[in-house]
């Protein structure tokens, strides 16, 4: 098992490690345009950032207040190690933290079975996001909000 950690930071302290994630995971490897990858929602939002045991930064995640999780990427040599459900569970504490009863986010398609795992449900049709075919995830966080 390799080792990491997550950490909650604040854009302004840790941008070029997040920037540096994005940019290889979304920009280079999905095709990405710039300007859809940087949506000026940065600075408010509370990001996390996974870290190997050398403090290298190898994945993120962003929350927004509105319980809107999304940004999530893990570099390549450390998918298929736990870094992406640490991310997302750690991202569901925030939105909890902010008091809201829904987590909700945009899943890449291919990527819904690993929101289902932490039990999101796929809402609504497929739509295009930046070319890449997605579905609206949420992730009801009490029991009222359940139904129950």
């Amino acid at each position: 098992m390799r080792c990491y950690t997550v950490k909650r930071v604040c854009w302004s302290d840790e941008a070029e490690p997040l920037r540096r994630i994005r940019e290889s995971v979304f920009m280079q490897e999905q095709q990405v345009p710039a300007d859809l990858e940087w949506d000026g929602e940065d600075e408010g939002a509370i990001h996390l950032l996974a870290y190997d045991d050398t403090h290298s930064a190898i994945g993120c995640a962003r929350v927004l207040a509105d319980g809107h999780i999304g940004r999530m990427a893990v570099l390549k040599p450390w998918r298929d190690n736990g870094v992406g459900s640490a991310l997302l569970r750690e991202a569901i504490a925030v939105v909890r933290e902010f008091g809201c009863d829904v987590a909700f986010l945009d899943a890449q398609c291919e990527a819904i079975p690993f929101y289902q795992r932490e039990h999101f449900v796929a809402e609504g049709e497929v739509f295009l996001d930046a070319g890449i075919p997605h579905r609206k995830m949420r992730l009801p966080l009490s029991l009222e909000a359940a139904g129950y």
